[in-house]
């Protein structure tokens, strides 16, 4: 059996965590929030964000990196895409030089516009991405916990570290494809926050399936627009790190995305809007990033670019409706 140091206490982080602990892995859970990790310990449940999902005896708590680091063959880094760069940088000379690191940040860092595996061989090397793994797809964390039926894949340029991870975490109700392209991956898994954020606002304006429907779809051309020009496949798109994880996203009251732009729909300032949901908001962060980063590699990417002036305050929800409906006629393909 293997031992696991995850680094972050979120509900996303302690749901793989029970996955790994079910099959008898060996668990150290590290956070920066002490009194969280405490709490967690005392109630054996992550009762401020996965309430009801029992930890297992194999998760203990650890008040240091090095502690949940130092004897793990296997680190996974559940920290939010804002904060992986100094995630990393903390924990980077307590990982062992065989072990392999997971990622499930879903970002891209604002300023940069990095993806995690960029951010990664920036910290640790060009050969560190030999044991370098990205977990992603269609996974609300409250239902993993749970044990519902669940399927995501892991992508890494080296096949056998993704190959691994898909070992590692595969189980009768949490199954696991394999993948190459990273690029694909990082980019469908941080990009539709921002199409759920446009999903959500949509619902908070009273619209209805139809505008739904066309933001995640056109959302999704945008997206592979992108992929592709950044040296994506297009068939990432079309797979669970693409469109599905653009549904569950976009379609879920457990996506904290699509709740925080239901409350900008509804009227509420994005700053109140994401204080209300309580958690991180990852496309408020991605939205800016994205729109950038398309600027630099001249793509045309309009519900991004919306949905970035909407997060900001520079338009209203139905000034980006209006300018997203008045766009000149064009061919759908």
């Amino acid at each position: 059996m293997s031992n696991i140091g995850v680094i972050g206490a979120g509900s996303w982080g302690t749901a793989l965590a029970t996955v790994v602990a079910e099959k008898g892995h060996a668990v150290k859970i590290f956070d920066v929030d002490e009194k969280h990790l405490r709490s967690m310990e005392e109630h054996r449940e992550n009762v401020d964000y996965l309430p009801g999902v029992p930890l297992s005896d194999h998760i203990q708590m650890a008040y240091t990196s090095e502690e949940a680091l130092k004897d793990a063959d296997v680190v996974l880094f559940s920290a939010p895409a804002q904060h992986f760069r100094s995630a990393l940088t903390s924990a980077k000379e307590f990982i062992r030089d065989d072990a392999l690191v997971i990622d499930v940040a879903k970002g891209i860092e604002k300023g940069t516009h990095k993806r995690m595996s960029e951010i990664a061989e920036e910290v640790m090397g060009k050969e560190f991405l030999d044991r370098y793994v990205v977990l992603s797809g269609p996974s609300h964390a409250e239902e993993v916990g749970r044990r519902l039926p669940t399927t995501v894949a892991t992508a890494s340029d080296n096949p056998e570290a993704a190959k691994a991870i898909q070992d590692l975490f595969i189980t009768d109700r949490f199954r696991v494809y394999t993948t190459d392209d990273v690029t694909g991956v990082e980019l469908g898994g941080a990009l539709k926050n921002i199409i759920a954020l446009g999903a959500g606002i949509s619902d908070g304006m009273g619209f209805g399936d139809n505008a739904k429907a066309a933001l995640m779809t056109r959302g999704l051309a945008e997206i592979t627009r992108l992929g592709l020009k950044l040296g994506a496949r297009p068939e990432t798109f079309a797979g669970l790190t693409g469109t599905g994880d653009l549904i569950v996203t976009c379609t879920s009251m457990h996506s904290r995305n699509r709740r925080c732009g239901i409350l900008m729909g509804e009227g509420m300032g994005p700053e109140e809007a994401i204080a209300k949901v309580g958690m991180v908001v990852e496309g408020m962060f991605t939205a800016e990033a994205a729109y950038e980063l398309a600027k630099l590699a001249g793509v045309e990417m309009p519900i991004t670019e919306a949905i970035y002036k909407v997060t900001t305050g520079e338009i209203t929800a139905p000034e980006a409706l209006r300018s997203l409906m008045g766009r000149s006629r064009k061919a759908e393909f």
